[in-house]
């Protein structure tokens, strides 16, 4: 993707340069973590038994790590090398939680992970076909991330997307390595947020088809609880489904921070002491709150978006 800068009301093309060494990234990326991709930096070339992690990462949204690995060489297979992170991981989990307790300062007795949201992701300038096409499974936990840099101290990130309605990589494995991890690792959909007789799914798919004509950079995230909506690693707000109706949560508002004429939103208790953030939310019943719904996340949006 070009980048040009304006001058004069000319575009001028801003060059791309090259990345010399994948260490100048990692530390760059390990610096800034929770701006390029929401997470808590853990720990860096984190060795465990004959294995080295790049980066050790924590998501605090989903109470589960990530694996952050940079490449420069582009002969690697992106599901063996992912699947046996993953296996190294769930197989010495007392490794892992030991050096979150330690790095973090976090009492031991506190931790609660959540195995089953852990991933791996990929960082590297760019990736072959091959490899693009290794993600296109709807279960696999694991993300490429292609870096760029350029003059003016430009930098840019950009996850590659799998394709829709891709297979499950379940179906057409026979590795049992691959086959045990992904019995206790599971990327979640949203099917997996609703039953097929729940009338809120039509709810759903009208408020969806709204959201994203908002910005094209609005991303789909479900996870194990709720389904998530953030532009880059900021989250906007969380949708949490239930049979008859639609919880939305927008984050970092009270109610007396947005316009609220039908006294619809409720501020959630205790929600800066449990995510650091003020959190207030409201139901969605019917098709006829979907435009009132619009009007509240519209105004979150403006906000942060």
């Amino acid at each position: 993707m070009p980048i040009y800068k304006i001058r004069n009301d000319k575009l001028t093309p801003v060059k791309e340069k090259k990345i010399l060494l994948e260490k100048n990234i990692q530390k760059l990326t390990e610096y800034n973590l929770d701006i390029v991709f929401g997470l808590t930096f853990v720990s860096t070339e984190f060795t465990v038994q004959s294995f080295r992690i790049d980066t050790l990462a924590y998501d605090e949204a989903s109470n589960s790590f990530v694996i952050i690995e940079y490449k420069r060489d582009r002969s690697f297979s992106i599901i063996d090398q992912g699947f046996s992170y993953l296996s190294l991981l769930l197989n010495n989990k007392d490794s892992f939680i030991i050096e979150y307790a330690k790095k973090l300062n976090v009492d031991l007795n506190k931790i609660n992970i959540d195995w089953t949201q852990s991933k791996v992701l990929f960082v590297a300038q760019n990736f072959t076909s091959y490899q693009q096409n290794a993600i296109n499974f709807k279960d696999l936990p694991i993300e490429l991330w292609e870096v760029s840099k350029f003059e003016e101290s430009l930098i840019f990130f950009n996850k590659l997307k799998s394709a829709e309605g891709s297979e499950s990589i379940n179906k057409i494995t026979k590795n049992k390595a691959i086959k045990k991890v992904s019995s206790e690792i599971k990327k979640y959909s949203i099917e997996d947020h609703f039953k097929n007789d729940w009338i809120s799914r039509d709810i759903f798919n009208l408020l969806r088809d709204r959201i994203f004509s908002l910005d094209k950079r609005i991303e789909e995230v479900p996870t194990k609880t709720y389904i998530g909506y953030k532009i880059g690693s900021l989250v906007l707000f969380n949708i949490t489904t239930r049979s008859n109706k639609i919880e939305v949560q927008l984050y970092r508002v009270k109610p007396s921070d947005l316009t609220d004429q039908e006294n619809k939103l409720k501020y959630i208790e205790k929600s800066m002491e449990h995510w650091n953030k003020h959190v207030s939310k409201f139901f969605i019943d019917s098709e006829d709150d979907i435009e009132y719904a619009i009007f509240l996340i519209k105004q979150v949006y403006k906000k942060f978006g």
